[in-house]
């Protein structure tokens, strides 16, 4: 996994989010609760509507595959998931426009997930040799899940020390920086789904 290019993106990617990510879920129902003052029934719409863009994301995944490359799908995926939660913490103002901000963000990020999973599932496939695939894929869960305690650990001690909010900006601004752990990979240049052949002879110089 580690000498293999494009496993080895994936999995810094993957780990660079998880780790943003777990920053950002453990201070998120308490910002929107108490900062922006959601009750637990709109907060329970926010996150449905996530579902819903979840499901769309899953359901689309297949034709942006086919129309940007498995590689422009990683690289739109991570975009897509990333991105979207910068405006939970820019969300300010009316409630109405605050829910209207945090419908928007949890139903894009919530899309793209699914395309970037759906993407990187495939892939992983691909490259994995079938007798090596339960070794090689639960060593790529088991590191890239640690990264969430770590994060959670890290959300709690920076959101007491620096406030939920400016917390909320380093966990969802960090985490779009791991589309750079993809540009400069094999992945970003791959339209179909490599054999390992193939990867193996991009990786010689």
């Amino acid at each position: 996994m580690v000498r293999e290019p494009s496993m080895r993106a994936l999995f810094a990617a993957a780990g660079h989010i998880q780790f943003f990510n777990f920053m950002f879920h453990t201070l998120f129902v308490l910002h929107v609760t108490k900062g922006l003052g959601l009750g637990a029934g709109l907060l329970g719409l926010v996150l449905g509507t996530g579902a819903v863009g979840g499901l769309l994301g899953a359901a689309c995944s297949g034709a942006v595959v086919r129309r940007i490359g498995i590689g422009g799908s990683l690289v739109a995926g991570t975009l897509g998931f990333t991105l979207p939660l910068v405006l939970i913490p820019a969300a300010d103002g009316p409630l109405p426009l605050v829910v209207g901000v945090l419908f928007a963000a949890e139903f894009l990020s919530c899309a793209g997930v699914m395309i970037v999973d759906v993407a990187a599932g495939s892939l992983q496939m691909a490259l994995i040799p079938e007798t090596m695939r339960a070794r090689v894929m639960g060593a790529f869960r088991t590191l890239n899940h640690g990264f969430r305690p770590v994060g959670a650990l890290v959300g709690g001690v920076l959101g007491t020390a620096i406030g939920v909010r400016p917390t909320l900006w380093v966990a969802t601004v960090g985490a779009v920086f791991a589309v750079l752990w993809l540009l400069p990979s094999p992945l970003r240049r791959m339209r179909e789904l490599p054999t390992r052949e193939t990867e193996a002879t991009t990786a010689t110089p």
